[in-house]
């Protein structure tokens, strides 16, 4: 068996786990303080203080920082790209150096994973990262020629539940068909059918709006807005991504406080209801992509926790097939699992960004 460092770097902190002999021996969430996020002015600026902050907290637990079979960080905003775990090559840090799809914290996962492996002499890793893109042609069509469908999507934690209501089924993910809704700041929800998430709907396209984001708006009412003078274009993408959904409604992302509003407030009840009912929709849509053919519908994310919405959610959707409810997100453990995959021989390494498998 192996000793495996897992890395997920978040906006305000570092998440990290220590594998051995299939085993958690270390967790630990370390905050970023606000001079490092505040201090640099690009993500990656922030790449040798989180370094040496994880480094710190290995060692206070007894952990040589050199003593590591694999090292995996979670993937960033890279090209699109088919599900896996792929090298951290010189490609992709350029790529992420460069950072053509945007900065986001994610960005330093195979930075910091790359660091720590060449200290022990190992692999370096990210496993599906949100870019990963495996649309079938068919959903790529939009109706405008000018633009194409494409995927951004909780792949990490999507394909870690599938795998684990297939192994509960006794059949391989490959040969399962779900659909998969994500459930947290962002929601994304996919259609996995032959190993693949084939099709995709989310917050940050044509999707339910979530926490944060606005999910799918009226194209001519939207049109309208962006040519209003009201919104610069980074400050509309700024409510885009940021402002809108939920918290524009009701002035919380938490879905705690939306239930206790809910509760004296005829305006907050409407759209608590909007909220689950656009969930519902596009779960349902995806079922119509499977043809109905589904082994599970799988609930996760931190807003899974939530008994209350759960019960709603649940009365729009059970007609649909056996559901499922895993809660939280489960990276960390999906880094690993990933890693150790390809340790163990049980699947190849892929290279970014052809997506090839490395060889044995």
């Amino acid at each position: 068996m192996y000793r495996i460092l897992a890395v997920n770097p978040g906006s305000t902190s570092t998440k990290i786990a220590v594998y051995q002999y299939g085993d958690e021996i270390l967790k630990e969430n370390i905050p970023a303080s606000q001079n490092i996020i505040s201090g640099h002015s690009s993500v990656l600026d922030q790449l040798e203080d989180r370094f040496e902050l994880i480094k710190e907290a290995i060692l206070s637990k007894g952990i040589k920082p050199d003593s590591f079979d694999a090292v995996v960080g979670r993937g960033g905003l890279l090209a699109p790209m088919p599900s896996g775990t792929y090298a951290v090559t010189p490609n992709m840090t350029d790529y992420l150096r460069e950072a053509p799809r945007g900065e986001h914290a994610s960005n330093l996962g195979a930075f910091l994973a790359k660091k720590f492996a060449d200290m022990s002499g190992c692999g370096a890793y990210i496993v599906d990262p949100v870019s990963v893109d495996e649309l079938t042609e068919v959903a790529r069509v939009s109706g405008a020629p000018e633009i194409k469908r494409s995927s951004l999507v909780h792949a990490l934690n999507q394909k870690a539940v599938a795998r684990k209501v297939a192994d509960d089924l006794g059949k391989n993910y490959e040969d399962c068909r779900f659909v998969v809704a994500h459930l947290g700041t962002g929601i994304t929800i996919g259609a996995h059918s032959g190993g693949k998430i084939v099709d995709v709907v989310g917050a940050k396209a044509d999707g339910p709006f979530s926490a944060e984001r606005a999910g799918g708006l009226p194209v001519s009412e939207l049109v309208d807005l962006i040519f209003s003078g009201m919104y610069t274009k980074e400050e509309l993408n700024k409510k885009l991504l940021s402002g809108w959904g939920l918290v524009a409604y009701l002035g919380t992302r938490d879905i705690r406080e939306v239930f206790i509003k809910a509760e004296n407030n005829q305006e907050a009840r409407t759209v608590l209801e909007a909220f689950v009912y656009q969930i519902a929709k596009g779960i349902g849509e995806l079922c119509t992509v499977l043809d109905g053919e589904i082994d599970s519908v799988i609930l996760t994310g931190g807003m899974a926790y939530s008994a209350s919405l759960m019960e709603m959610l649940l009365k729009k959707i059970k007609f649909l097939a056996p559901i499922v409810i895993i809660p939280g997100e489960n990276e960390l453990e999906a880094l690993y699992k990933g890693a150790e995959r390809v340790l163990k021989k049980e699947e190849r390494a892929r290279l970014f960004p052809s997506g090839e498998f490395i060889d044995f």
